[in-house]
């Protein structure tokens, strides 16, 4: 009986002893796994936990470069030694890659391993925002072909768990969890029919045109949530300076704290954003706020002015206040307009009255996918429509000129709709609208001595001006606001 307790002490005390040693292993950071991407040419951190003061090596193995001709050619990085720090945190930075693989990520500690495979490096996009963003291709127009097409191991997707909280958060707390549709969250997953029926349709459609274009791998880190506002996805810090921008009857910074901090400081490309519709009752707030929320990102994550793509809000009439969406989605391309490396795709021609979810999602990924092309990457594309630039008030008309016209102004589809003008009492009637020698010309008999114009100023707007290029005009307003100016 002695020996018998004395050996269940021995082995208590061997289980003490063993713990703390197994929770000290070498970890990588949640975002660090099987067939996720690295974006190429920038230093790439790679981070996670250790034993305090430990030592810890980092390499980088048998990448192969693909160029879009299929040429390939062997590649290595030499290993990168570092100390994990009196917390246990590590850091190193890859330097930058060319776009390839598939390759092996290792890290060592002093007797624990972990090895990540299929690892591609190419363009990296995080995509955020509310409901439209999160909206999966299955709930799409027409997805089944889409779906049974989607096989591509060049694009990798990747789901943030849903993880509202109080404080910034360092990792992803739920690293893999898999919700009642199917939908998985935390681990990169290879784009193919069994994925992408759960994922942002916006952002597969974006992601795919980049791949098809760009000829290197892409990854999409998917980071939102609907019914949201942008106080969720703004830190409490930036929130504080304003007091008006918090919300009094919801939470504020709570998914900026667990779904983005999480992620920084991960080395990627640009972002997509497509949100606004929980805003939509204060436009200017929406200004402002938006414009602090795209540089609280760009601050925290130190990696410069970084491209931020939005989506305008599409049409939608089942609105109770008349003009609150056109606002906003004024709000929305001032604010493309003001902040560097911003752009906005325009959607007045994908939207539903009757739906706040339109279900064509093509258009919108596509257009962001643009939108991307020329700002991020230098490509000769089209991506914005006409945008109003001047007007001149003429007796009993309009003339408006316009930026972006790119090959010249189009009406689509039949003669120009969608304008509206007032004279000084501010009241504002159906107008006859053409191109004439690629301006507008606008006027209305109701209107003896026009003040101002209006164009696609509603919830859901019926509105046919576009670009040769075939992309279509924002909606504005010549009575701009004070604010904007």
């Amino acid at each position: 009986m002695r020996n018998k307790a004395m050996a269940a002490v021995l082995l208590v005390g061997l289980a003490a002893w063993a713990t703390p040693r197994a929770q000290a292993a070498v970890k990588l950071h949640g975002l660090f796994n099987d067939h996720m991407v690295l974006q190429r040419d920038m230093k790439v951190p790679v981070w996670g936990t250790a034993e305090p003061g430990e030592t810890v090596t980092v390499s980088f193995t048998n990448p192969k470069v693909i160029s879009k001709a299929g040429d390939t050619a062997g590649q290595g990085v030499k290993a990168l030694t570092t100390k994990a720090d009196a917390m246990g945190q590590w850091r190193v930075e890859l330097p930058p890659l060319a776009a390839g693989g598939p390759a092996t990520l290792e890290v060592s500690g002093k007797d624990s391993k972990v090895v990540v495979n299929d690892v591609l490096v190419g363009e990296v996009w995080i995509a955020s925002g509310q409901s439209n963003m999160e909206w999966e291709l299955a709930k799409t127009r027409d997805p089944k072909d889409v779906i049974a097409n989607s096989s591509n191991p060049r694009i990798r997707l990747f789901d943030v768990p849903k993880q509202p909280k109080p404080l910034p958060q360092k990792d992803l707390d739920a690293p893999y969890t898999v919700d009642k549709t199917g939908r998985e969250f935390g681990r990169w997953l290879e784009c193919g029919p069994k994925v992408v029926p759960t994922f942002s349709a916006v952002a597969y459609y974006f992601g795919r045109k980049l791949e098809k274009d760009l000829g290197v791998p892409v990854g999409i880190i998917n980071s939102s949530w609907g019914g949201t506002q942008a106080q969720r996805w703004t830190s409490m810090a930036v929130l504080d300076k304003n007091p008006d921008w918090k919300s009094p009857k919801l939470p504020n910074a709570d998914l900026y704290n667990g779904m983005i901090v999480p992620l920084e400081p991960f080395a990627f490309k640009g972002v997509i954003w497509y949100q606004g519709e929980s805003n939509a009752t204060n436009a200017k707030q929406y200004y402002h706020l938006m414009n602090a929320m795209i540089q609280n990102w760009r601050d925290d994550w130190k990696q410069g002015d970084f491209p931020f793509l939005t989506v305008q809000l599409a049409p939608y009439d089942k609105v109770n206040a008349d003009g609150q969406w056109a606002a906003l989605r004024e709000a929305q391309w001032f604010t493309a307009r003001k902040m560097k490396n911003t752009a906005m795709a325009v959607i007045t021609d994908a939207g539903d009255p009757k739906d706040i979810h339109p279900k064509d999602k093509a258009v919108v990924g596509e257009r962001l996918a643009l939108a991307a092309e020329a700002m991020a990457y230098k490509m000769k594309v089209a991506y914005r429509g006409p945008e109003y630039d001047t007007v001149k008030f003429e007796t009993s008309k309009a003339i408006l000129k316009f930026k972006s016209a790119g090959g010249g102004l189009v009406a689509k589809g039949g003669p120009l709709t969608g304008f509206t003008i007032a004279g000084k009492d501010g009241t504002f009637h159906k107008a006859e609208a053409a191109i004439v020698e690629n301006t507008v010309v606008v006027h209305s008999p109701e209107v003896a001595e026009p003040t101002a114009v209006r164009y696609g100023w509603a919830n859901y707007p019926v509105c046919n001006l576009y670009n040769q290029e075939g992309l279509p005009a924002t909606p504005f307003r010549t009575d701009v606001p004070e604010y904007y100016k």
